[in-house]
């Protein structure tokens, strides 16, 4: 379990760079498993900068024609303002549903679930932190610690609001830190068990291209 903490790290600490390393900003919108390469020592290497674009350090809002990026690990706002202003903290959120994944070893769109649309796969993570529930991965002495920390981090990258989101140096601080140091996010999902009786919530569909 280690070592998937230090892939995490590693991975976390090229994002940072790519935030606050060069003189632009580089903002990558395609974080994904596809785009993780490891060598034969396990260490990662970010790949595949076809959707990336630059911005100045200093520039902290994005604009956008549309969305980009891939299914499962898009963060909200590109798929509708309404959710905040596109900027880095958009790669946060694509780094922490990777991360979900690496903690959960499930995809997060995973055929083992019998109804996709009913089962959110950062919920399910959520549910079982809270609970100190098993996330699918056979531990031994600490791991069960270790991995609970990552999934504390990946659940807060992906928080809806990406004023919630860390910023990539703090989520390596947090990586590298002890659990005891971190607090339970809020519920990175903004749907409620009672909103199905709410007469002013309508379900939408959103279809991106990408």
């Amino acid at each position: 379990m280690e070592k998937i903490q230090d892939i995490a790290i590693c991975i976390a600490r090229g994002i940072e760079y790519l935030h606050q390393g060069c003189d632009q900003r580089i903002l990558h919108f395609d974080i994904k498993p596809h785009n993780i390469m490891l060598d034969h020592n396990f260490n990662p290497k970010i790949t595949d900068f076809g959707l990336a674009k630059l911005c100045s350090r200093d520039q902290s809002i994005v604009t956008m024609t549309g969305a980009r990026g891939t299914m499962g690990y898009i963060a909200p706002e590109l798929y509708s303002r309404n959710f905040g202003t596109v900027s880095y903290k958009s790669d946060v959120y694509s780094f922490g549903m990777l991360l979900l994944e690496m903690v959960s070893g499930k995809r997060n769109v995973d055929p083992e679930f019998e109804n996709q649309r009913e089962v959110y796969f950062p919920e399910w993570v959520y549910d079982r932190l809270v609970c100190d529930e098993d996330l699918g991965l056979a531990t031994e002495g600490n791991d069960g610690d270790l991995l609970k920390k990552l999934g504390i981090v990946a659940l807060w990258c992906i928080q809806w609001s990406p004023m919630d989101r860390p910023t990539m140096s703090r989520v390596v601080q947090m990586l590298i830190g002890s659990l005891e140091s971190l607090e339970i996010p809020p519920k990175p999902f903004v749907s409620l068990p009672d909103q199905e009786e709410d007469d002013d919530v309508v379900d939408v569909d959103v279809v991106v291209d990408v």
